[in-house]
């Protein structure tokens, strides 16, 4: 059994100001998707300056879309009683689900501007994802949230301001899964021609698929809880569209 390290969130304090671990996993997480991109620009035929477009939008797409996401689909009810929540990114609350549809509307705005299609845009974006949403898991767990749910295996993790019992550290499953298996998956996918939105499908396939299975390990909002039949997360209703589209995308008659 293993013990949560108790890491401080606040990686650097200087006077009045605070930077925290997660602000950081963000800043890593918009830079690896830069590097990445710039690495794919030339075979996929984008100039800098478009590369640069394209991660300045998909950033506030990632970040507005999160926290509008976060609201809409865990916090709507107590949205609806105080709206002025949405305001309060201080308190925490970001949604993959919301960040992914942010960066489809960012692609969709960028497409117009750069006047490329929107399947080349989101098939050059799938593969620079990963490594990001790695980093992301990474903050929660120097954060200590959304941890796992019990378990008896030899490495689950006990969070002491959780309570006294060894959890599932999920935290770190979705760090490997989504973060490194899921890089290494679209990333290798990419490297061959591919018909349109079939690089797309392969991302939307490997995360719907890795986050519908972590999610059993993964303790539900405690405000939610279990959503349908009494195992159902909301994380896992929003994965099932994704998992659906995706293996439309990576089945349909080539155009």
């Amino acid at each position: 059994m293993l013990t949560y390290p108790n890491i401080d969130p606040i990686a650097l304090q200087l006077g009045p100001i605070s930077i925290h671990w997660y602000g950081i996993m963000y800043m890593l997480a918009f830079a690896s998707a830069w590097w990445l991109a710039m690495r794919r620009a030339p075979i996929a035929g984008f100039s800098k300056e478009q590369v640069s477009d394209i991660i300045f939008y998909g950033a506030i797409g990632v970040v507005l879309g999160g926290r509008i996401g976060y609201i809409l689909f865990y916090q709507f009810g107590a949205f609806i009683r105080e709206p002025s929540m949405i305001l309060r990114v201080w308190e925490g609350g970001m949604s993959f689900h919301g960040g992914l549809i942010g960066v489809i509307l960012a692609v969709i705005f960028c497409a117009r501007r750069q006047q490329r299609s929107f399947a080349s845009i989101m098939d050059f974006v799938a593969p620079i994802v990963p490594l990001g949403l790695g980093a992301g898991r990474l903050g929660n767990f120097i954060g200590g949230e959304l941890w796992g749910r019990p378990t008896e295996l030899p490495w689950g993790m006990v969070f002491p301001h959780v309570d006294q019992l060894a959890r599932h550290p999920s935290q770190l499953y979705q760090f490997a899964l989504e973060g490194i298996f899921l890089f290494i998956l679209v990333w290798l996918y990419s490297a061959k021609p591919r018909a349109s939105l079939r690089i797309s499908g392969m991302f939307l396939l490997g995360y719907g698929g890795q986050r519908l299975v972590v999610e059993f390990a993964r303790q539900p909002d405690a405000h939610l809880n279990f959503i349908a039949f009494g195992w159902l997360t909301q994380g896992q209703l929003l994965s099932i569209p994704m998992i659906a589209l995706g293996l439309y995308l990576l089945l349909r008659k080539a155009r």
